[in-house]
């Protein structure tokens, strides 16, 4: 089964708006709900095999500011696995980047909110997990088709807790 070409409408210079908003209303929703709302991914192929979504809490790597971004996640394990897709634009998402610069942060999973430091998988661990991110979302596979860049699987490891990242609440 051949893919289909990005939607160009995909490409609107209203989406990333759009998606500024919707992200925002949704940490404000998870958050006040402790993840009762806003906890499961509901679109796409999410529709019919809704899929986890947690917090991560990440640093401006030039600004220093803190932000919220929600995402879909699987589990391997104690650790938990993220997609850096971005509907597979072009570009990696800021929140990549800034989790490179850095790793040491927090996540929330419904009301449990845990220190973690998030490294790239390697190759090897690539090739274990991607196929693992695909049975848990399909859309992930079209997305990589939609990009030349290697979508990056980032692995989420317990910490032990240190100060908080400056993240608004």
């Amino acid at each position: 089964m051949t893919t289909p070409p990005r939607p160009a409408a995909l490409d609107s210079p209203l989406l990333p708006k759009i998606f500024k908003y919707a992200g925002r209303a949704q940490v404000w929703i998870y958050r006040r709900t402790g993840g009762r709302l806003g906890s499961r991914w509901r679109i796409g192929a999410g529709f019919r095999k809704p899929v986890p979504t947690l917090l991560l809490e990440h640093r401006g790597r030039r600004s220093g500011a803190g932000y919220v971004t929600p995402l879909l996640y699987r589990a391997d394990g104690d650790d938990i696995v993220v997609v850096a897709s971005q509907g597979g634009l072009p570009k990696h998402p800021q929140w990549y980047h800034n989790l490179r610069a850095h790793p040491d942060t927090h996540i929330q999973i419904g009301r449990e909110r845990r220190p973690v430091y998030a490294t790239v998988a390697d190759p090897t661990q690539r090739a274990r997990l991607w196929p693992l991110l695909v049975e848990t979302y399909a859309d992930f596979a079209t997305y990589q088709s939609w990009t030349d860049r290697e979508i990056p699987v980032v692995v989420l490891r317990r910490r032990n807790p240190q100060p908080d990242c400056p993240v608004s609440r």
